[in-house]
């Protein structure tokens, strides 16, 4: 029988510095699915965090030029990011790690935010993507000294990916991961499908309980991503900042939109596309259209274009491609 709103099992608790909803068709398999996602964000914490220096990316950040041998996890994370560097003409690109640093982004964020004083040094640009060796087959991974990664941008929204596919297959129902709004769903969803909120002016201090959608799509497979340039933003000496930066000059990106909504058939691809419409600004809508993406995109004062299908009402109902 198919599940409905008062079947859903959900549970929400904090992880990678934001929230983690989990919400399962059949409430009966709710506590071994958080198991498998809480497994799931630990491994990729531990892999890809620039704050833990336990992790594999901090390794990798110090490890002087040096070859580093890495896990199947953070190969496939670096895979991804390239990728994603490669799809967008270095848009987004995996080397901001510096950029983010000066720019005070230097710890995570919920401590880093409350720093208000001058930055002790200029913005810089990204060191290069294309400067980055990885081998896939011995799992090695080469970043030039100097160079620092970061692959927030993406991991978040792997992590997403991997741990709806994981809890589908070993729940055998439908299942949705949102992971501060990466959001990806998978098997057999509800009757009449997952209803999703989409918000365009949360802030880092908003819960998802306090949050008013400006309107509800419903979704049935595939992925769905939020890029903001509110959410994880920060003033430094009168100076408004925030984490989407432009990797040619290592600067927070200027952009027309405050908050780009984009649907894909993964989580990672729509993280992906609206990361990247933030960065492109005013070329943002034509280059999603042209892919077919279906897209909301919100200006700072409010005002919103749809693209490619997105629907345009309060509510109503879509299929990611």
């Amino acid at each position: 029988m198919p599940a409905t709103a008062l079947t859903i099992g959900s549970r929400t608790f904090q992880a990678l510095g934001t929230f983690a909803t989990l919400l399962v068709a059949d409430p009966d398999v709710l506590e071994p699915a958080y198991g498998l996602l809480a497994a799931e964000l630990r491994a990729i914490d531990r892999a890809c965090s620039r704050f833990r220096s336990d992790s594999e990316l901090w390794r990798v950040n110090h490890a002087g030029g040096r070859r580093v041998p890495v896990s199947a996890l953070f190969a496939d994370a670096m895979a991804v990011a390239l990728a994603a560097a490669a799809l967008t003409d270095g848009d987004m690109d995996p080397t901001c790690g510096q950029s983010l640093v000066q720019l005070g982004y230097d710890q995570d964020f919920a401590v880093a935010r409350r720093q208000s004083g001058p930055l002790r040094q200029e913005p810089v640009p990204a060191g290069g993507w294309r400067r980055v060796a990885l081998d896939l087959d011995r799992r090695e991974v080469t970043v030039p000294a100097g160079v620092m990664l970061d692959l927030g941008a993406t991991a978040k929204a792997l992590a997403a990916d991997r741990a709806a596919a994981a809890i589908e297959a070993a729940a055998g129902c439908g299942v949705l991961v949102n992971l501060g709004g990466d959001i990806r769903v998978a098997g057999d969803p509800p009757e009449d499908g997952w209803h999703i909120g989409i918000a365009d002016d949360a802030d880092f201090d908003a819960g998802t309980a306090s949050l008013e959608p400006r309107q509800v799509i419903v979704i049935r497979d595939g992925g769905l991503a939020t890029s903001s340039t509110s959410v994880r933003a920060w003033r430094r000496d009168g100076v408004d900042l925030h984490h989407i930066v432009v990797p040619a000059t290592g600067r927070p990106a200027d952009s027309c939109w405050r908050t780009v909504s984009v649907a894909a058939a993964s989580c990672v691809g729509a993280n992906i596309a609206s990361t990247a419409a933030i960065v492109r600004s005013d070329r943002a809508v034509p280059w999603l259209d042209g892919l077919g993406l279906p897209a909301r995109l919100v200006r700072h004062d409010g005002s919103t274009v749809t693209v490619a299908g997105w629907p345009a009402g309060a509510e109503s109902e879509g299929r990611q491609p």
